[in-house]
This record gives C-alpha cells, structure tokens and sequence, in this order.
C-alpha cells in the first residue's frame, strides 16, 4: 500500500476540522503548518459566545437571498483561515502553509471551487504564510504560491 502525499495528508486533517464548522451553506476547515507541525486549526462558525446559525436553523444571507461570495458582514461566522490566524502566532506562521477543505453544508459534497475570499486572503498574506493548498477531490488539490495574491492585488479598482 502506498502512502498519501503530505499535502493530502493534511488535507484530510483539515476536513475532519470542517466537521466543527456550523455553516448552513457551506463548511469549511483549514489547518497551518510549519516545518511538518500543526500550528493551529480553524473552521467557520460564529464568535465566541454567539449563537451559530446551525443554532438558530437559519442564514440570514440566504434569508436575504444574498448571492454566494457577496456581502460577507452580513454573515455570522469567522472563516476558517481566519480563525486558523487567530489561533495563532505570527512567528509562528511565516513561511508556513495553510490547508483548506470545503464542502457544501447540504449534499456533504466536497467544494471543488474552494478559495480564500478578500479579506481572509488580506489576512493569509499579513500572517505571512507562503503556501495555500486547497482540495479539489478527495486527493487532487491547488497549491497557491500566496505571492501571487500580493502581486494580483484585487482591493485596487481598475484604472478608467
């Protein structure tokens, strides 16, 4: 029997994370690691203290019908990669990679369009990591080099 790459290894411990996550639309779960050690995990779900969506049995964007990656202060939860940041040290994430499963809440099917948004992507490049790897399928995945996003800056609006 062969052994699975590092890179889906930790894929699949970032898809047990997503089993936490209490979106109703769609879950995710990301790990960091260095130098082939978890630093930290996260996974979307509500602050601290709050009722999760999962909670109250329902999305207030899909109750405003509001269009997938669109309007993000409207939702209740902490994304996974930003929690993942939060959970840990900035000395401790530079150079790291950040793993990131998602799945849809509803049919448990795994995302194949996964990706950071605007502001975990902000983030991601502010913790200094260098690698975002995303799962595709159960063992293919991107490997994002997290210089590009720096070098296609989509917070500046394009010139007239």
């Amino acid at each position: 029997m062969g052994r699975i790459s590092k890179d889906n290894y930790y894929l699949d411990i970032a898809q047990t994370v997503l089993e936490r996550a209490t979106c109703l639309r769609r879950v995710y779960g990301a790990i960091i690691v260095k130098n082939d050690e978890i630093i930290s995990t996260g996974y979307n779900g509500s602050p601290r203290g709050r009722k999760n969506c999962v909670d109250l049995g329902y999305c207030t964007r899909e109750a405003m019908k509001v269009p997938r990656g669109e309007r993000y202060e409207l939702c209740r939860s902490v994304h996974a990669e930003a929690n993942a940041i939060i959970s840990a040290s900035r000395r401790d994430m530079v150079g790291g990679t950040l793993y990131l499963v998602g799945r849809d809440a509803q049919s448990g099917g795994l995302l194949n369009d996964a990706t950071s948004c605007a502001m975990c992507r902000r983030q991601i490049i502010n913790a200094g990591l260098s690698r975002v790897v995303i799962r595709r399928t159960p063992t293919e995945y991107e490997s994002v080099d997290v210089q590009t996003w720096v070098d296609e800056d989509d917070s500046m609006p394009e010139r007239p």
